[in-house]
């Protein structure tokens, strides 16, 4: 027997489960196509009434927070088109854009698609405050700050389950569509087992990566970059890199395996920093005037997930969307979490007019696969190379001046990045990969590109690529110095994820 709308329901035509970037993005966008938006966030607190005490302070378990954020063109073009007013609000709090081509003393001839090859340098809060407050003042948009769900309201007298409402304290909240913005914790798939549904398709892939950051402050006056502007730089055994944000803000950040023994060393902020420095860019932003802010904080435990609500039956429910992290999130060394979050939360708002019907759900499930999915995928990939590659040590070489052209794989792992950094037709493809833009398989078999990498290649008879960091025996040295052998307990700061 199926539960249904009772008498004394609160109706409201969408119901979002989640207020993160998801979320506010989801109703803002909704709203402005006329639908009415309820909105349950368990959280008391709103992003953006104080962004620096929000950022720095705020424990939030599951939201990776106060990690560094590439925040790549999907961001950009997505608030662009549904809310300018937005893009133009996180300007105003600091947020820069910085263009690929602004390496380079002139642009290339323009392409299609090349004014969107924009990072913002931002922090997640900037975002976060930029959407709440825009929702917050959209007529058709109401937030419950502080309430959270507790449950579905399922009618099970169709051929799928369909979700007509939710629970809460307060009493059910009727709604002819529910939209998961409950992010990687979401308890959704929960609620839907213990009501009797399937149990959604969950593809998930851990990740042996751990992350370690610190952020600083530039002090006035200071140069807002190094020149010339470097980000980082990796080993066989660990990335380092600098994610510029803004307000003078940036954050230093390394990234080894969660099997490495020296990893826990990293906490302490004079063998981090002493790290760091070993590793191009971040040793010149180091070198700028600067104050640290905080401790050096961990994420590790990690995995890539995507769930499914349609399986070879199809769907198992009805009345249901997700987005974010609650559909499909991932390790951040790609950048995907914010522009994914935002290009379905469009996609969500495109097709709210429709029946929530199974068709809506199976058309938002092939959305997903056929769009992210791919790039989803790729992440799986690349995780699992950088993970073997740090776990083992394994340098990346080339054997130029007799490098086997035809093996395109070696060619563009080693000589890629550098040719890039001269030749602004491969840093174009570069960049679109980057952003989200072009499938590497797609990007880098483009005619043209491995014939200029080639020649590139030709003009630099002797090229290996250059150690971009510490070999093992100098991080071996600086990460296990005097003092930390006579103090060896170090606590382990909690960034709201996993830690090592």
């Amino acid at each position: 027997m199926g539960t249904t709308e009772g008498e004394g329901d609160v109706v409201a035509r969408i119901v979002i489960v989640g207020g993160g970037i998801g979320g506010l993005a989801t109703a803002l966008f909704l709203g402005r196509r006329g639908h009415q938006v309820t909105v349950l966030e368990k959280d008391s607190r709103s992003a953006g009434e104080d962004p620096e005490s929000d950022f720095f302070d705020w424990y939030r378990p599951g939201v990776p927070a106060a990690q560094p954020h590439s925040l790549l063109a999907p961001v950009r073009t997505v608030l662009r088109a549904e809310a300018p007013d937005v893009y133009e609000a996180m300007l105003r709090l600091g947020a820069e854009e910085r263009h690929e081509f602004d390496r380079f003393p002139q642009y290339p001839p323009p392409r299609s698609g090349d004014e969107d090859l924009v990072t913002i340098r931002a922090r997640r809060i900037i975002v976060e405050r930029a959407l709440g407050d825009a929702a917050r003042h959209q007529p058709e948009v109401t937030i419950h700050q502080g309430e959270a769900a507790t449950g579905l309201v399922i009618d099970n007298r169709g051929r799928s389950p369909q979700a007509i409402g939710v629970h809460r304290d307060a009493g059910a909240l009727a709604a002819d569509l529910v939209i998961d913005a409950a992010g990687r914790r979401s308890p959704i798939p929960g609620w839907l087992t213990r009501r009797g549904a399937r149990t959604p398709v969950i593809d998930s892939h851990r990740t042996g990566l751990a992350y370690f950051c610190r952020w600083y402050q530039l002090r006035p006056g200071a140069p807002a970059d190094p020149e010339p502007t470097v980000t980082g730089g990796s080993t066989a055994f660990a990335v380092g890199g600098v994610f510029p944000s803004d307000n003078g803000v940036f954050a230093v950040h390394l990234m080894v395996s969660t099997s490495d023994p020296t990893r826990t060393a990293l906490l302490d902020p004079a063998v981090f920093e002493a790290v760091a420095r070993t590793f191009p860019g971040c040793s010149d932003w180091l070198a700028l005037a600067h104050d640290p802010i905080g401790p050096i904080r961990v994420m590790a435990g990690l995995d890539n997930r995507r769930t499914a609500l349609v399986d070879d039956s199809g769907p198992i429910i009805t009345g249901l969307l997700g987005v974010g992290d609650s559909v499909m999130h991932t390790n951040p060394t790609l950048g995907t979490g914010i522009p994914f979050a935002l290009r379905t939360a469009a996609w969500v708002a495109a097709n709210a007019d429709r029946p929530a019907d199974a068709e809506l759900v199976v058309s938002h499930h092939h959305w997903i696969t056929q769009t992210l999915g791919p790039w989803f995928d790729h992440q799986v990939s690349a995780d699992k190379a950088s993970e073997d590659r740090l776990r083992n040590g394994t340098e990346l070489t080339i054997s130029a001046p007799n490098v086997p052209y035809d093996d395109t794989a070696t060619v563009l792992r080693a000589a890629l990045p550098w040719c890039a950094l001269e030749d602004p037709q491969v840093m174009r493809t570069r960049a679109r990969v980057r952003h989200l833009m072009a499938l590497p398989d797609d990007a880098y078999t483009a005619p043209g590109i491995h014939e200029r990498i080639t020649e590139w290649l030709a003009d630099h008879p002797n090229f290996t690529p250059p150690q971009q960091g510490p070999d093992r025996a100098l991080w071996e040295q600086l990460t296990n110095p005097p003092e930390l052998r006579r103090n060896p307990t170090t606590k382990v700061m909690n960034s709201g994820a996993s830690t090592t």
